[in-house]
């Protein structure tokens, strides 16, 4: 069990570094989104995002939404790595019996 909780903090990394990409992206205003390797990260990139630009809306012209959102995954990640280091000791706790 512990294992898949590893499996889904890497896959949050995974998209921790996709998100960084597509939020250093988004200050470069001659990217071209609707070539396929951009427009597939926006894909990817923009639902989770858009969460959070529901709640904090940009001011200032900068949108500070992106923040919280890494604030969130990073949470989320530390939270399933924990588990699973609490998991996997328990496991071999009672392997030891």
């Amino acid at each position: 069990m512990a294992i898949v909780f590893q499996a889904l903090a890497s896959f949050i990394s995974i998209y921790l570094v996709l998100l960084i990409i597509r939020v250093l992206l988004s200050w470069f205003p001659n990217v071209d989104w609707s070539n396929p390797v951009f427009s597939a990260l926006s894909q990817i990139t923009d639902p989770y995002l858009n969460l959070f630009r529901s709640v904090i809306p940009p001011l200032g012209g900068i949108d500070f939404s992106a923040i919280l959102a890494f604030i969130v995954l990073q949470v989320v990640q530390s939270a399933l790595n924990n588990v699973a280091v609490t998991l996997g000791s328990s496991y071999t706790a009672y392997a030891a019996f």
